[in-house]
């Protein structure tokens, strides 16, 4: 009989499900994808449905179960942090506390009832400690059989980071940095603080970092300021924050905003307010102080397991351009991040904790890649799609050859159409990675404020990816790796590069932004930078064949890549939700598998 275990995330933010059969990942997939609500926290029924669809087992053939925290190791913390902060949070206490009387702290009762519906067996429940999961995720997929791990993320029980080594099917804590002290935390109090939303407007603040001037004055004056009154950052990458200045423990708000505000000069920036220049320095500042951690946290974590390779997971270790900067320092011979860093990916490494620490299952042999090039959630037939298209009476044309697809659809795109992308299975994690995306041509100047405003509904200071074949990457960028995940950035090769002009650092936001800086400009950032995705032909064919027909046309190996979602929704799951998106936005076509749709 085969050893199942069902992963599971819920309950704080972006639940999800995994589910791992005699080792190999068989499906995982994130609960607000079939719910429609973005970061969805409620347990993840439909999740779970799907996984155990996809596994083709019965509840009764689990294994085990796995829960990937430690509730009642999560409330002890709770309930320290308010007395030691006592009498302040009161309010915060008082909403608190009935929730996790509900719902948080007897989630094992919570787990057993659920399934019980769904099948007669009395199945193990386990817990592995959250940071324990984030570690399990990063290591066991990855192709390294010893490997320095390192998590960095808000908080999980007690723990905000982690530094551990991987060795065989084991994995061994050795350092940990404990609440209030976070990482994470201090970077989404900045999120905060810049007017962005906590759990997702991070990515918002990364990518407006690089329009800061990093010679400025301004910025060199917050960077300071942040490091003097706000962060003590020691040699080993640990973190003290001055508690004074937070309001996050035990407050209903993440900073002292009276205090901030005479540090800073501004008040807390109105989410939707215009973005003045020095929101731009702070963000920039906040950014260069994350990597100075994240960089010294690595030296660390090479020091004291000796390993050459490094794997990551955690909200942290999302941060593409702190990735990158840590990895121009050369501390590692390798390095691999989890995808699904987040609390999401937390319920594959439970899974992981129970295969290989819990029960001692034998690693044999890595994986090259376990997580599959991410793809891990649902896919759909033409039956499917034709449901669609019938009710909605869409006109559409159905391709028998899909060399002959990709071929029209890489010339529509070449004459300056958006297409709505949609093949296989769906990604597990934040980035869409070319089977739920939205794609453009990267050498419109316009294509970036088209599909920000127009599709998605955002703002149109945010970056775009390039998808690149990765045969092609090291022509155009610097370092030319492959990273099929878009969790590291590139530079564009000089001679690719357009001056800018002299007082360039002097214009406004959307004037940087206007700045023709490359023959590519919808992917290049205003620093030359680019998130780029590699594209490798053995796992994707399809995308990889549409990239190299817009290439064979247009002389240029990538194309704009975004998740397929317009604002404030998760990435589209089903043909219905692709559709949706496709008929209330400004996208002028839509391909579903083997179909493409259009308007008229």
């Amino acid at each position: 009989m085969p050893t199942a275990i069902l992963g599971i995330s819920a309950y704080y933010h972006d639940s999800a499900a995994a589910l791992i059969i005699d080792g190999a990942i068989v499906a995982a997939a994130q609960e607000e994808r079939f719910s429609r609500i973005k970061n969805d926290a409620r347990f993840p029924d439909q999740a779970i449905a799907y996984v155990m669809q996809e596994g083709g087992i019965d509840f009764d053939e689990l294994t085990s179960i796995v829960f990937y925290d430690k509730p009642l190791l999560k409330f002890e913390r709770l309930l320290e942090t308010y007395h030691a902060f006592a009498p302040f949070g009161l309010r915060s206490f008082a909403k608190a506390i009935p929730i996790w009387i509900k719902e948080k702290l007897f989630i094992k009762r919570s787990i057993k009832k659920k399934i019980s519906a769904l099948g007669k067996k009395d199945i193990p429940v386990f817990f592995a400690e959250h940071h324990l999961s984030h570690a399990a995720s990063a290591y066991y997929p990855s192709p390294f059989n010893e490997a320095a791990i390192l998590t960095i993320d808000g908080v999980g029980e007690w723990a905000t980071t982690t530094i551990c080594r991987g060795t065989g099917n084991q994995i061994e804590i050795l350092k940990e940095l404990r609440f209030p002290h976070s990482v994470g935390l201090l970077y989404a109090s900045f999120t905060y603080y810049l007017g962005f939303a906590i759990n997702s407007g991070e990515y918002k603040l990364m990518g407006l970092a690089p329009y800061g001037n990093p010679n400025s004055t301004e910025v060199s004056d917050f960077k300071q300021k942040i490091l003097a009154e706000l962060v003590d950052i020691r040699e080993d990458g640990s973190i003290l924050l001055n508690m004074k200045c937070f309001n996050f423990a035990t407050g209903l708000k993440m900073t002292n905003s009276k205090k901030w505000e005479l540090l800073f000069g501004f008040k807390r920036r109105a989410p939707e307010s215009e973005i003045e220049p020095q929101h731009i320095s702070l963000a920039l500042a906040i950014q260069q102080v994350t990597e100075l951690i994240v960089i010294k946290l690595a030296k660390t974590a090479r020091d004291i397991t000796g390993c050459k390779n490094l794997v990551m997971a955690g909200g942290v270790a999302l941060n593409c351009v702190a990735n990158s900067k840590m990895e121009a320092e050369d501390i590692f011979d390798n390095i691999w991040i989890q995808p699904a860093g987040g609390d999401a990916g937390g319920a594959l490494g439970a899974a992981y904790a129970a295969l290989f620490i819990g029960s001692k299952d034998k690693r044999e042999q890595p994986f090259n890649d376990g997580m599959q090039g991410a793809y891990l959630g649902p896919e759909y037939t033409d039956k499917d799609v034709l449901k669609v298209i019938n009710k909605n009476k869409s006109p559409y044309i159905f391709f028998e050859d899909f060399a002959d697809l990709t071929s029209a659809v890489s010339q529509k795109i070449a004459d300056g159409k958006v297409v709505g992308w949609f093949q296989g299975r769906m990604e597990f994690g934040p980035r869409a990675l070319g089977n739920r995306s939205i794609l453009g041509d990267p050498r419109n100047p316009e294509m970036q404020n088209i599909i920000n405003t127009k599709i998605k509904s955002r703002e149109s200071f945010r970056p775009f990816a390039p998808a690149v074949l990765e045969e092609d990457v090291s022509v155009y960028f610097t370092p030319g790796k492959s990273s099929p995940y878009m969790l590291f950035t590139a530079m564009l090769n000089h001679h690719l590069r357009k001056e800018k002009p002299a007082n360039y650092a002097d214009f406004k936001l959307y004037d940087r932004l206007n700045c023709i800086r490359a023959d590519i400009p919808a992917v290049i950032h205003v620093d030359y930078s680019a998130r780029i995705q590699t594209v490798s032909k053995k796992t994707n064919p399809r995308f990889w064949q549409l990239i190299n027909d817009f290439k064979n046309l247009t002389g240029w190996p990538m194309l704009i890549n975004t998740s397929f979602n317009v604002r404030d929704e998760p990435i589209v799951c089903t043909p219905d939700d692709a559709y949706k998106d496709f008929i209330t936005t400004e996208m002028d076509y839509l391909v579903l598998g083997d179909f493409l749709l259009s308007k008229n």
